[in-house]
């Protein structure tokens, strides 16, 4: 079932007089039940964290966040957010956690004028062809990652390899990018059911298929169980791991030693070298006990930006083009450092290759191995969006 809540973020004397309209409502629409509840749930929690930090108003207008769970089921999002749409009238919908979700919500998006911030699903049909003014993604484009994951093992004359991702688009995306940079070949290439958490046949032909890598992409606690799974079948030491959006900060630490000796491609780590990714790390750890993922920091970037553009806007959300404007031009800090947007406002951005290390008490941490291994990079679809660069 799904469920619901209203979180109204303000001053203490106001909440003391009884809960007040807020002038700025945002839909915040997110996988929080089943397998990946935890992707969507550190979404929630980083975007959260930065209204919290605004004193409950994002550019200075009081803010209310309605939360509504998709299940993950496409049907079941489709009627979250035609509520959010027309029962509650949001100015903003943020979240967006799979690429099947959100695909199931195009028809949706193209219907109003009210502006879509994801933070973690970016499937290449909404980054070239089926692009949208009102619809941002501050995570990546799905294809992204893999490519960096794909040119270091071009780079490194990894060969061959073999592929192991859950059925979905966003899988078929990241192979495709891994691709379109790694020109060696592919041993095996096998897709399991979303909530598979049993990997043991996939393991066992995985290791006799003479790969000399392994590619890996499971989100959430798919990653968890993967990850250990490879390890009690002996096969880290053995079948190296190259993974992207498995072995993150916020789950390394439940797969224990497992996780240790993973390479891993990503625009963003909690070492990250600068002052905003910094404050986000100490300030997240503080209040919520626990590492930050990139999904929770891409969702903080998601409210940041939403800050900029609403001040941007002198605090009129009313416009929403006017407000979809700002948010393509608004100038926000992101906890990555260089970022902007493109024609198809997807970022670009750099992307990093890392490796899982024994850190300080033995803590697993991610060592940089190659910093900006692909630098200012673009996803391949923006050249196939309508929309004019910005300032064209």
């Amino acid at each position: 079932m799904r469920s619901t809540l209203a979180l109204t973020l303000g001053l203490a004397a106001a909440a003391a007089c009884g809960p007040a309209a807020a002038d700025l409502k945002i839909g915040f629409l997110a996988t929080l039940s089943g397998p990946s509840a935890d992707v969507g749930q550190d979404q929630y929690d980083g975007f959260m964290l930065a209204v919290e930090q605004m004193q409950g108003k994002l550019g200075g207008v009081a803010t209310r966040v309605l939360r509504e769970d998709d299940q993950m089921k496409p049907e079941i999002a489709v009627q979250a957010l035609t509520k959010l749409l027309d029962r509650d009238k949001v100015d903003v919908v943020t979240g967006l956690t799979y690429a099947n979700v959100l695909m199931a919500l195009q028809g949706k998006i193209a219907g109003t004028d009210v502006p879509f911030i994801g933070s973690v699903a970016g499937p290449s049909p909404t980054a070239g062809a089926q692009c949208k003014s009102n619809l941002f993604i501050t995570s990546w484009q799905s294809d992204t990652t893999a490519e960096a994951m794909g040119k270091y093992l071009q780079d490194t004359g990894v060969d061959p390899v073999a592929i192991l991702a859950p059925n979905f688009l966003g899988s078929k995306d990241k192979v495709t990018g891994l691709k379109r940079f790694y020109r060696g070949k592919v041993a095996q290439e096998t897709y399991t059911p979303l909530t598979q958490l049993d990997f043991s046949a996939e393991l066992a032909a995985t290791g006799s298929s003479g790969a000399k890598g392994l590619f890996a992409f499971f989100p959430g606690s798919q990653g968890v169980s993967f990850v250990r799974q490879y390890q009690q079948f002996g096969m880290l030491q053995k079948l190296p791991m190259y993974s992207v959006h498995t072995v993150e900060p916020g789950s390394v630490n439940a797969m224990g030693k497992a996780g240790v000796g993973a390479i891993v491609a990503e625009s963003w780590q909690p070492g990250a070298d600068n002052d905003e990714s910094r404050r986000f790390v100490a300030a997240f750890e503080k209040k919520y006990k626990r590492t930050p993922t990139s999904y929770a920091a891409f969702s903080y970037d998601a409210a940041m930006l939403i800050d900029a553009a609403v001040r941007a806007r002198s605090g009129n959300v009313s416009d929403r083009q006017a407000l979809a404007a700002a948010l393509r031009g608004a100038p926000f800090k992101s906890v990555r450092g260089p970022f902007r947007f493109n024609r198809n406002n997807y970022p670009i951005q750099n992307y990093h290759i890392y490796q899982v290390v024994e850190g300080a008490g033995g803590k697993p941490a991610f060592k940089v191995l190659v910093p900006n291994v692909l630098a200012n990079h673009e996803d391949a679809y923006a050249r196939d969006c309508a929309l004019k660069a910005e300032g064209a």
